[in-house]
């Protein structure tokens, strides 16, 4: 591996290791408690979106009538809607 190469690698390691330790940090309790649970049932997978600050504070504003969080939300949004697409 090359000194450059190598340095890339340690990067992308130490920025992982920051997302790692945000997200153990985030209490997930309340989205669970208020989703009713977790469903051990069904496979989940991580996924990455990338969304314009007005639609997530639309989703928080919907979500938080609900007593849901704001990826909570999106999840029941996309399961109630995706069949007509």
């Amino acid at each position: 591996m090359t000194k450059r190469s190598s340095k890339a690698v340690r990067r992308k390691a130490a920025k992982r290791d920051i997302q790692v330790e945000e997200f153990d940090k985030r209490d997930l309790g309340e989205d669970i408690r208020a989703a009713g649970g977790l469903r051990a049932t069904r496979k989940t997978l991580p996924t990455s979106i990338v969304l314009e600050q007005d639609l997530i504070d639309k989703l928080r504003t919907k979500a938080a009538k609900r007593g849901l969080g704001y990826q909570t939300m999106l999840k029941v949004i996309v399961r109630e809607h995706v069949d007509e697409y």
